[in-house]
C-alpha cells in the first residue's frame, strides 16, 4: 500500500486545515483494520492524533478532542483530518498510515504549521 499525504501548509493559530491521505497499490495480505493520522513535532516522538477502525469507530488524543474531527471515503480510498481552532503547539509533521494484521504503512508526512 502507498499512502499520499497531503493538505498541509501554514495557519494562522485558530484557523483550519484539512488533510488528506490517499491510499493506493496492493495492500499485501491482510485486510486494513484501522487508519491514523500522528504527527511529530520537531525534537519529539510520533504520537497518535486520531484513529479510525473498519467499523468507523474514532479515538482522539485529548489535546485534539473537540477540535479535530477523522474521516474516511471508502469509495475514494482517502483518509481525511479536518482540524479545526489550531493552536501553535498542533505544529508538527503529520503522518497517516493503514494497519493490517501484517503490516503497518506509513506515508510520507505533511508539514504543519500553526502561526501564533
Amino acid at each position: 500500500v502507498q499512502l499520499q499525504a497531503s493538505g498541509g501548509g501554514l495557519v494562522q493559530a485558530g484557523g483550519s486545515l484539512r488533510l488528506s491521505c490517499a491510499a493506493s497499490g496492493s495492500r499485501g495480505r491482510g485486510s486494513i483494520y484501522v487508519r491514523g493520522w500522528y504527527r511529530q513535532a520537531p525534537g519529539n516522538q510520533r504520537d497518535l492524533v486520531a484513529t479510525i477502525d473498519a467499523g468507523g469507530t474514532t479515538n482522539y488524543a485529548d489535546a485534539v478532542k473537540g477540535r479535530f474531527t477523522i474521516s474516511r471515503d471508502i469509495a475514494k480510498n482517502t483518509l481525511y483530518l479536518q482540524m479545526n481552532s489550531l493552536k501553535p503547539e498542533d505544529t508538527a509533521v503529520y503522518y497517516c498510515n493503514a494497519v493490517t494484521k501484517y503490516q503497518t504503512y506509513w506515508g510520507q508526512g505533511t508539514l504543519v504549521t500553526v502561526s501564533s
